[in-house]
């Protein structure tokens, strides 16, 4: 595995606005002077964590996805993030792996936050994602599945970096800040959480905490508060380092998850 440029944008979204977000996110973006791999956007970039599926939901092709492909080619780097998409009559919180070369491949949201409603408005995914990106396979999960450790276990090293982008709220921050190391240790692999920033439409407040931490539960970034666009490096030795040295994911429980 070669070394891999990750770019977090930890933002401020308007609310169930997405011309303004996208507008916003690539002035962020345009600050960017080093070469990254990947750029990470929060959960619901374009709109914040709304249950108006029905006005703001989008299809494959929609304006966000060709922003998304077009901010991938500019930067020649995948971009990630989640958006609302409508298919076959249903609404999906459903995350988007972008390429520059235009294709793309998305997870659906596995667990939907029934204390927000989410469940009533979105369906839920089925199945995990795995990707490749330059020698890496990346597992990507959205805000709650980050409660479910089960369904993010790592079986048979099936990937190197968890991926976590969120509209977690700040009352529940001490929950996020431990459970991003807990996954981190636990799976013997690189965690990043991307979160939003301020409030949303209902006066809920996001303190972003967007972090990254290594497979021994070192702190690589971290940031509360402020929005932010950030690069930086995680290192493929790390990741065999540790599992060289501990081989612990080799004695764990073989399961699957029954529907």
């Amino acid at each position: 595995m070669d070394n891999l440029k990750i770019t977090v944008y930890q933002g401020y979204l308007f609310w169930e606005n997405t011309d303004k977000n996208l507008q916003n996110i690539s002035l962020r973006l345009s600050g960017i002077r080093e070469k990254t791999n990947l750029i990470i956007l929060p959960e619901m970039f374009n709109t914040g964590f709304t249950m108006n599926a029905e006005a703001l939901g989008e299809t494959m092709d929609g304006k966000t996805m060709q922003w998304m492909q077009k901010i991938a080619q500019k930067f020649e780097c995948v971009v990630t993030g989640s958006i609302i998409i409508k298919e076959k009559g249903k609404f999906y919180n459903r995350l988007l792996w972008v390429r520059p070369d235009g294709t793309h491949e998305h997870y659906d949201k596995r667990h939907l936050f029934a204390l927000g409603k989410e469940d009533s408005v979105y369906t839920a995914g089925t199945k995990k994602l795995i990707v490749e990106l330059n020698g890496w396979k990346i597992c990507p999960a959205i805000c709650y599945d980050l409660r479910f450790p089960v369904w993010l276990r790592n079986v048979d090293e099936d990937y190197d970096l968890l991926m976590i982008v969120a509209n977690w709220p700040e009352k529940r921050a001490l929950h996020w800040r431990t459970l991003i190391p807990a996954r981190a240790v636990e799976n013997q692999s690189y965690v990043i959480g991307v979160n939003r920033v301020g409030h949303d439409g209902n006066e809920v407040y996001h303190s972003g905490d967007s972090t990254c931490i290594d497979p021994n539960g070192n702190v690589v970034y971290y940031k509360r508060d402020e929005e932010d666009v950030y690069t930086f490096s995680i290192i493929g030795d790390e990741v065999k380092k540790a599992r060289r040295a501990m081989p612990f994911l080799k004695d764990a429980d073989k399961f699957k998850i029954i529907e």
